[in-house]
């Protein structure tokens, strides 16, 4: 079997769908397909099951995922060390955030530097319209995004910090006085819209209040710079992270304690089929490093 047709196997083992198959790797559905029934008649036996609405792995076709995945990433591994050697250079492990406190996690970066002192550790900002893509596209390694995390080609790995909920609101809000507010004021309140999947969202902003009552989205913001002119304004309010009260502090700004919200985790997070002997050895550092709490 070729690593190309291995590649192909593992994607669609994780996609279930040809044409997103093809998609990340450059190829023509054709070419998925072919690859596919070539494995298939080698092997005598059918790995998916297929029609006109779903695609899903045979029990055979889920244990030769199982047998070939760490395989390939030991062999993509031995690969990707050799170039490097070769070409005299630096490993480099890219870092998505989707929050936006790098200083606060400065020391998990220097314990994984110490670990890894030929790493050139790169950081990004994600932003939550969807941070996953980045994962997905190769654009980063390695995401830090708050729980919970539901997909089923990513690997949730070791939380990294812990830290409180609160609410962000104008300096003239009905709220803004307050010594803490709870999920059921925002029954009253119009909210941000954004972020993506719904169900990360909804843990932060959920869609009903504990009594039940809806809660209204509002303006549709893709990163944190765009909410700013709207809070001060009075326009939307939003449950946000507490180190926002440190790197957010702002005179047109009010940040209120929910009571009622639960301690939020933020965990590394990366593609299954692409973790690496990097990746592999910052969660390790993260593990040992123990949990931040904010």
């Amino acid at each position: 079997m070729e690593l190309r047709d291995i590649e192909i196997f593992l994607t669609l083992a994780e996609e279930l769908h040809f044409g997103r198959t093809a998609e990340r790797l450059h190829v023509t559905p054709a070419r998925v397909s072919q690859a596919i029934k070539k494995q298939e008649r080698r092997i005598g036996a059918a790995l998916f099951e297929r029609d006109n609405r779903r695609v899903a792995l045979t029990p055979i076709g889920q244990q030769l995922f199982q047998d070939l995945l760490p395989m390939y990433r030991g062999l993509r591994d031995g690969i990707e060390r050799a170039a490097l050697t070769a070409r005299g250079t630096t490993n480099t492990l890219v870092l998505g955030m989707v929050n936006e406190n790098p200083q606060d996690l400065r020391p998990l970066f220097d314990s994984f530097k110490s670990r890894r002192p030929g790493c050139d550790l790169q950081l990004r900002y994600a932003g939550f319209a969807d941070p996953f893509r980045l994962l997905r596209s190769g654009d980063i390694d390695l995401l830090i995004a708050w729980l919970p995390v539901k997909e089923p080609d990513l690997t949730v790995g070791p939380v990294v910090c812990t830290e409180p909920v609160v609410l962000v609101v104008g300096p003239s809000h009905r709220l803004a006085d307050r010594e803490s507010v709870s999920y059921e004021d925002l029954g009253d309140e119009v909210v941000f819209g954004g972020a993506k999947p719904d169900y990360w969202r909804n843990w932060l902003v959920p869609t009903h209040t504990p009594r039940g009552r809806l809660i209204r989205v509002g303006p549709i913001v893709a990163n944190s710079a765009e909410m700013i002119p709207l809070v001060a304004n009075g326009e939307a309010v939003s449950p946000c992270f507490a180190h926002s009260i440190r790197y957010y502090a702002r005179p047109d700004h009010v940040y209120v304690p929910i009571r009622d919200a639960p301690l939020a985790h933020w965990a590394l997070i990366w593609r299954t089929a692409t973790e690496t002997s990097l990746i592999r050895d910052f969660a390790e550092a993260a593990r040992d490093f123990g949990i931040i709490a904010l």
